[in-house]
């Protein structure tokens, strides 16, 4: 069963992880923007509503793979040959919580093969994406964030062990909004192609501070 800070955790992960993604999703964001018509460049308010559309793209494929994840759990759960099965997933989660701080530090590069198993999809996912450039309308904008979901990254993967350890597809997914709702803040900022918070977010010390913090997160899950 999840709890309140199952939730908060997931949150963290999308509001600290971010930090790592800047040049990945920073760059994404900033390009979707450049790339927008005139028209909307010189409205801050139609800009915002189009940085918003990409996102909820975005995110509505986060809570469809969590979803996805959620059911997987939930099949699993009932082939443990244990007496408490919960406790197995309980760890896969924390240990993956580790890991991503871990590789948030940049002390181990272990959730690099994950996003390099995500590739391979990747490549028949991505030239979906082309077909909605150049994006001109709102519906475009949202057929892009949808594609855009799908990129290989360690730190959606790694928030995915939460979604394993729901048991259930719709919790699966809640808690995958939660993880969108926590990146939300850093990429709407960054489609705003803000330079110094990149060079903030560059900082390794801030990178191991990020890393560090997560870490605690992850040993909190396998304390509880």
């Amino acid at each position: 069963m999840l709890t309140e800070f199952t939730f908060v955790s997931a949150f963290l992960a999308g509001l600290l992880g971010t930090t790592h993604c800047i040049s990945m999703c920073g760059s994404i964001a900033g390009t979707l923007t450049l790339c927008l018509p005139a028209n909307v460049h010189q409205s801050p308010h139609r800009l915002w509503l189009y940085l918003l559309i990409y996102n909820l793209g975005r995110i509505s494929s986060y809570i469809v793979a969590g979803m996805l994840v959620g059911f997987l759990g939930s099949q699993f759960l009932h082939l443990l040959p244990l007496d408490n099965p919960h406790l197995v997933i309980k760890w896969i989660s924390g240990l993956f919580m580790i890991a991503l701080g871990l590789y948030l530090a940049e002390w181990s590069q272990t959730l690099a093969i994950l996003e390099k198993v995500g590739a391979l999809m990747w490549r028949r996912i991505e030239p979906l994406g082309r077909r909605f450039m150049p994006v001109k309308r709102p519906l475009q904008a949202l057929g892009f964030g949808l594609v855009w979901g799908w990129l290989p990254c360690g730190l959606v993967y790694s928030t995915l062990a939460f979604s394993l350890i729901s048991c259930s597809a719709w919790q699966g997914g809640l808690l995958m909004l939660a993880f969108g709702l926590g990146t939300l803040p850093m990429v709407l900022t960054l489609g705003m192609t803000v330079p110094w918070l990149k060079r903030i977010a560059h900082q390794r010390i801030i990178r191991k501070m990020v890393g560090t913090i997560v870490i605690g997160f992850g040993i909190l899950v396998l304390m509880r």
